[in-house]
């Protein structure tokens, strides 16, 4: 017995000593860089370099340690592209312009940047990217022919392909998705979710091979009323968050999360701030309770995995990725900008 009390006491030893998850109540907001376009796409390349791409066929990198901004300006055919997506391999740094042509290019020979796909059509607008693997990844755009826009890259990016309507479930009319972000499209593994404009979403259990329709509670209430973006803590706990960017205020309908990687998904804080954001991402090591939303409306704070939201400042950003868990960086008009939380 004696020694069955000493080893409940260094049981409850070990559960008092473990560390319990962070909690933000402020966030320190500093601009890292400056400049007349607007940037919506950030990623990070390893610990040290965070890459981006913007307006006005800008694109660069940050070195974390240094602070020292790298920038570069693609010119296609005497016009500038504009960039929302970005994505990258354990080698490779790609980007992606919208509307027509899209274009999407890869690092080539000697660090430069290598044309690897380029569609036209007077409906072509592709909205995010992202890889599984060093040889798979994925775009995606509104709809053109009666389906989502799908390209597939399984050469690590050499070559790009689209996926066939007849291989993509149909979904409402006119359906696309708001390239507010690069964050309506994520992945686990080898599952895929896609947020689209309308209240259906787009799930593949294995790469982009197959796909099916997810539900969701969501309402569109206005006109660019919807879901904007999506984050997955693991295969099974989801949040997204969006609103209608021309009615910041309305926040109904906006909030959602799942606990069964998308089978189901129910509405949170509904009717409670915050209203619009463009962005949300879970903060790591929170056990999926801590989550960060920003739009232009500022930047808010959950603890309690989505049901209760702090505004922790009043700056506008457009997108954000954390490096740790209480680093992230955060862009949107004008700026990029390192955002510290305590």
């Amino acid at each position: 017995m004696r020694y069955l009390g000493v080893l409940l006491v260094l049981i409850f030893m070990g559960c008092s000593q473990k560390e319990k998850p962070l909690s933000f109540s402020t966030v320190a907001v500093q601009t890292v860089f400056e400049d007349s376009i607007s940037i919506r796409a950030i990623e990070f390349l390893d610990s040290r370099t965070l890459a981006f791409a913007g307006s006005n066929g800008m694109y660069g990198t940050v070195d974390i340690p240094s602070g020292k901004v790298r920038t570069a300006v693609m010119d296609h055919e005497g016009s500038s592209p504009e960039f929302r997506a970005v994505a990258h391999t354990s080698s490779d740094f790609f980007m992606l312009s919208v509307a027509s042509p899209a274009l999407l290019y890869k690092t080539g020979e000697g660090g430069t940047m290598e044309l690897v796909y380029r569609e036209e059509g007077e409906s072509v607008f592709y909205d995010a990217m992202t890889f599984w693997n060093d040889k798979e990844g994925i775009a995606i755009g509104d709809s053109q022919d009666g389906c989502m826009a799908i390209i597939i890259t399984r050469d690590g990016g050499k070559s790009w392909e689209k996926v066939s309507c007849e291989d993509i479930p149909k979904l409402e009319d006119g359906v696309g998705a708001y390239a507010a972000s690069n964050t309506n499209i994520e992945t686990q593994g080898d599952k895929t979710w896609i947020l689209t404009s309308k209240k259906q979403m787009l799930f593949s259990p294995d790469r982009g091979r197959n796909w099916e329709i997810m539900n969701t509670p969501i309402q569109l209430i206005e006109p660019y009323h919807g879901m904007y973006s999506l984050d997955f803590y693991d295969e099974n706990l989801g949040f997204a968050i969006g609103g209608d960017f021309s009615k910041p205020e309305v926040n109904v309908y906006n909030k959602m999360v799942t606990k069964n990687g998308g089978k189901d998904w129910e509405l949170v804080a509904d009717g409670s701030v915050p209203g619009y954001k463009s962005c949300v991402q879970y903060v790591s090591n929170s056990e999926g309770k801590g989550l960060v939303a920003i739009g232009f409306t500022g930047i808010d704070y959950s603890k309690d995995g989505g049901q209760t939201w702090k505004q922790l400042s009043e700056e506008g950003f457009y997108t954000i990725r954390f490096l740790n868990d209480s680093t992230a960086y955060a862009a949107g008009k004008h700026r990029i900008a390192q955002l510290k939380f305590q």
